[in-house]
């Protein structure tokens, strides 16, 4: 192993990580995102970037995270093969009665039940598809289709705040500074219906005119017709139910997220295994498993920047802030992690976020305003660009297979007009609520 102090350390560190990331965000050859995190984390290793010591130390931040994040994944797998989503996406649009606006509107709130509960690339991979699929049988034209589309992905995103399990960016923070279920949903729900009501504004704003005023809700299929297997509906419902009570009880009782969420994942594919319409073994092997070894090899290589000393500017920026008060440093530090998730993707943005959160060493209000403005930063600033998250990659890929092009441009003007009052506001609800229930 090599031995490597001051520029020497920082300057390999930064170069670690600037080809682990570029390989993630690229794919080359299909390569995947796990293999190119997995071979950054054995260089930095071996190069002594990062120590052996680190990897506990990671493995301690991330397994949480990672596992909770595969068995929601699992779970709503199983419901997407059965035709839950599909259901209650009908439902949505039968309410409508006719009204393209209020189809909007309630699948937009479907879209942030979603992301609540099945987190963020659940509601943006499994919804947008069922959505466009419904609009193109209603006889929708591709461009009266794309507000729904477009408007999916995004609410995807910028509801996924509410619970620890709505993010894989939430998890890995409530993890890291030891925020309990409980304690998490009650200061971030709030303001997440504050991040839906702004999502919803901008989303009308932006498309209304595309929006047409009728569709003919006569040509939309039954509800229950979406069902393929009833029985696996009805008890879906039941565990679900238990999973909830039992994310809830977490905190008093003191165990991970991790483990209610995997015996739940359990439960639905021995459950899938006896169903007629799905195999548990297909569901498995489309697990997205590379996410354990993403999460633990880019977190290392990220670590490594720690280990240089970089992430001091951040908390410089972060305590200079927060000397000012609550709002300024919520605002500074939720459009300072926006900007870097934005750039260089949230996942590795919320380490180093977290870390340097660590190293600011502020506490009270102000603290806590730091940690959640850093997820409200993570959660919503992928918006800003396409590589800002794995789960936007994923879901202009989805979009290209349905026929659907949308190049960097396009998306870069769209995802900045809408994404920054949505930011701005939110983050202002944030430091509002933190005065009030500290």
């Amino acid at each position: 192993m090599v031995t490597l102090t001051g520029t020497s350390l920082t300057a390999v560190a930064v170069a670690i990580f600037a080809v682990t990331l570029t390989l993630v965000i690229a794919q080359p050859r299909g390569l995947s995102i796990g293999w190119s995190a997995a071979g950054g984390a054995v260089v930095a290793l071996l190069l002594g970037v990062v120590d052996l010591a680190n990897v506990a130390r990671v493995w301690d931040i991330v397994w949480n995270a990672t596992f909770t994040f595969v068995a929601v994944i699992v779970i709503s797998l199983v419901l997407d093969r059965i035709g839950f989503f599909e259901w209650a996406a009908l439902h949505m649009l039968a309410r409508a009665r006719g009204n393209a606006k209020r189809a909007l509107l309630y699948l937009l709130g479907l879209g942030a039940v979603v992301a609540a509960f099945f987190a963020n690339d659940g509601a943006a991979l499994i919804l947008t598809p069922i959505v466009y699929q419904q609009m193109r049988a209603l006889g929708f034209e591709r461009r009266q289709a794309l507000p729904f589309v477009m408007a999916a992905g995004f609410i995807a995103d910028t509801t996924s705040l509410p619970l620890v399990v709505s993010n894989l960016v939430n998890i890995v923070s409530a993890n890291f500074f030891h925020v309990g279920f409980v304690t998490y949903a009650a200061t971030m729900t709030p303001v997440d219906l504050v991040s839906f009501a702004a999502s919803v504004a901008v989303l009308f704003v932006f498309y209304h005119r595309a929006i047409p005023a009728r569709f003919d809700a006569q040509e939309l299929p039954s509800p229950a017709a979406a069902i393929r297997d009833q029985s696996l509906f009805r008890v879906g419902w039941v565990v679900l139910g238990v999973l909830l009570a039992a994310y809830l009880a977490s905190e008093p009782l003191h165990f991970p997220v991790a483990i209610p969420a995997s015996i739940a994942a359990v439960v639905f594919l021995a459950l899938a295994s006896k169903s007629p319409v799905l195999s548990s073994a297909a569901v498995v092997r489309e697990a997205p498993w590379r996410i354990v070894v993403f999460s633990i090899g880019m977190y290392l290589v990220v670590y490594g920047l720690y280990n240089a000393g970089l992430t001091v500017y951040l908390s410089d920026l972060m305590r200079s802030a927060a000397h000012s008060g609550v709002v300024p440093a919520t605002l500074v530090a939720g459009f300072a992690t926006a900007a870097l998730s934005a750039v260089m993707n949230n996942m590795p943005t919320t380490l180093i976020a977290a870390l340097s959160v660590h190293g600011a060493s502020v506490s009270g209000a102000t603290h806590r305003a730091l940690v959640y403005a850093d997820v409200v930063g993570a959660d919503l600033g992928p918006k800003f660009t396409p590589i800002g998250s794995l789960a936007t990659l994923l879901w202009l890929h989805v979009l290209d297979t349905k026929g659907i092009k949308i190049t960097w441009g396009q998306y870069l003007r769209q995802g900045i007009v809408l994404t920054i009052p949505v930011l701005g506001v939110t983050l202002v609800a944030l430091a509002g609520w933190i005065l009030v229930v500290h």
